[in-house]
């Protein structure tokens, strides 16, 4: 099983980026799939989940109203698209894939988790 997050870079304040997330070496379709991140110093944090089908999403906090999480099961991927960027959105942001399909809050949870990305490193200039 592969996670392979891309799509980070260097951004302003206010600016945007969608990161992307391609699976390869499981059936795709039946995972749930997170968003984690982890800025320097600081302990990995949820971000977004999102269903099996993309019918059922979940934000954290500081995630609600500015990013939104997509997938297309049809090419093995999910999204992140992340807008109105602050500079306390710096990180690095991994993928994570969980083998039951939705498990609602708990998937807030990295051991809800059986996969991961290597990341993507973010990085949000003021």
């Amino acid at each position: 099983v592969q996670l392979q997050a891309s799509g980070g870079g260097l951004v302003q304040t206010g600016g945007s980026l969608r990161l992307s997330c391609a699976a390869s070496g499981l059936t795709f379709s039946k995972y749930g799939m997170g968003w984690f991140r982890q800025a320097p110093g600081k302990e990995r944090e949820f971000v977004a989940a999102i269903s099996w089908g993309g019918h059922r999403t979940d934000y954290a906090d500081s995630a609600k109203g500015r990013f939104t999480t997509s997938r297309d099961n049809a090419k093995n991927e999910v999204y992140l698209q992340m807008n109105s960027l602050k500079a306390e959105d710096t990180a690095v942001y991994y993928c994570a894939g969980d083998s039951i399909t939705y498990r609602g809050n708990l998937m807030r949870f990295q051991s809800a988790y059986n996969f991961w990305g290597q990341g993507t490193q973010v990085t949000v200039s003021s």
